[in-house]
């Protein structure tokens, strides 16, 4: 049987995060989960473009429960008060879809100075989960998603001496190792988070081939540095002809962070790969590749200066 937004269950009494809320994939997940009757924190970087999105999810979902609030996944220091900011309002969180991200942009470095995309679609996210992990571990049950890509074949060992990608960068090598990077990330959380006996689980989903602003967001973030974007258009052109449309793309990272039946360490994908509803996929050798994984968590730790310590954050929930 095919899994649709239908069959999302009631999700009154939760809160869910969900990062890129202001258009694309995230709008429909906040759509959905709104119109399931949860309270949706739309995180955006761009506030006009949010507001819009807001006044768009209203429109279909009227009894909506949602707020906007700023996040630069760029920023450590916008990441901070973000979550600082949830933190205050949000003693506990059930959901956070970490689906914002950048594709294929020329090379350029977020404020603190790390590779955009793997400083956006990867650390942004890494710090910003670790902040907000005790709100999740103080739910009945939690569930974090993060999004990838088919780009996740990309193999990549995270190595030190070049991690900003200023010898060899290349706009789709950076984009690859950032999302075999959310792919580790997702998996190792969800591992510490059974080795901490927690109640929140974490699962990785991608949304295939789907129609969303990602090309053009990332477009302008290059133009806001200066620099000039070459567009591909045959590439487009013959995408045009299997691409979903931004609600089915994100049915995927739906269906993980709702469906009972999904569990910690899945992938949830479009059948077919690039479309096709979403379903449950087999995920590669070197998605789980522990010392990539365990290189990766180090490394994250220590180039944002966030701990994210699952172990000692689930004990001290539970104490």
């Amino acid at each position: 049987m095919t899994w649709t937004a239908n069959d999302i269950p009631d999700q009154s009494g939760k809160v869910a995060v969900v990062t890129g809320a202001n258009g694309g994939l995230g709008l429909e997940t906040a759509r959905e989960l709104a119109r399931k009757g949860a309270h949706v924190v739309m995180a955006a970087r761009n506030l006009a473009k949010a507001s819009t999105a807001e006044e768009d999810l209203r429109r279909s979902v009227p009894d909506a429960s949602v707020e906007v609030l700023e996040l630069d996944l760029g920023s450590l220091d916008s990441i901070r008060a973000f979550a600082s900011t949830v933190l205050g309002i949000h003693p506990s969180i059930e959901l956070m879809v970490n689906n914002a991200g950048v594709m294929a942009t020329p090379r350029l470095e977020t404020r603190d100075g790390f590779e955009l995309q793997f400083g956006t679609n990867h650390l942004g996210h890494f710090a910003l989960n670790a902040l907000l992990m005790p709100a999740m571990l103080r739910g009945e049950v939690g569930r974090v998603v993060t999004v990838s890509s088919t780009a996740r074949y990309y193999r990549w060992l995270y190595d030190r001496d070049d991690i900003h990608l200023k010898k060899r960068y290349t706009p789709w090598r950076s984009y690859g190792r950032s999302k075999i990077a959310n792919v580790h990330f997702g998996i190792e959380l969800d591992r510490r988070l059974r080795s901490a006996h927690a109640r929140v689980q974490s699962l990785v989903a991608h949304p295939g081939l789907s129609s969303t602003d990602l090309s053009a967001a990332s477009a302008r973030l290059a133009a806001e540095a200066g620099v000039a974007v070459r567009r591909r258009g045959s590439f487009h052109k013959a995408g045009r002809r299997i691409t979903m449309s931004s609600a089915e793309g994100a049915l995927p990272q739906l269906r993980a962070a709702t469906d009972p039946a999904a569990k910690g360490g899945q992938l949830y994908a479009p059948r077919w790969v690039a479309n096709g509803p979403p379903v449950r996929r087999p995920l590669t050798r070197w998605s789980l590749n522990r010392r990539a994984m365990h290189q990766l968590w180090e490394l994250s730790e220590e180039l944002t200066g966030v701990s994210f310590a699952v172990d000692a954050m689930a004990a001290t929930e539970d104490g």
